[in-house]
């Protein structure tokens, strides 16, 4: 079954910039907070840290968040679904415009995740 996903780019005035991938699961979004933008994911693994889950606005919204301490804006969205899914590794198929294919989440410890291309 195919869902929702969305990247967004997070600028926040007390840390650096990362990018929040957002999955889309039923009524919720499963988030990852990213190292690197859509544009790198596509060709370089990156670390991922699972962050607390955003309400499904987040699939559109752009705009100020952390009480006007930061700003987000949408860098990428699509589909995609789940191939595989256990509580280690999760291989996931991407069709947006530039993260397109397969890639893995792979479970290292704690909420720290790897997230690369195959």
């Amino acid at each position: 079954m195919w869902n929702d996903f969305v990247i967004q780019k997070h600028a926040h005035s007390e840390n650096p910039v990362h990018w929040d991938l957002m999955l889309q699961c039923e009524d919720t979004l499963e988030t990852y907070r990213l190292e690197i933008g859509p544009d790198e994911l596509a060709s370089q693994p990156c670390s991922a840290a699972r962050i607390a889950d955003h309400p499904l606005k987040f699939l559109t919204y752009e705009g100020p968040v952390n009480k006007g301490l930061g700003n987000v804006e949408i860098a990428e969205k699509g589909k995609y679904r789940v191939l595989q899914d256990e509580a280690s590794k999760k291989q996931i198929e991407f069709d947006g415009c530039a993260l397109k294919g397969v890639f893995t989440l792979q479970h290292i410890a704690a909420e720290k995740w790897q997230f690369q291309p195959q």
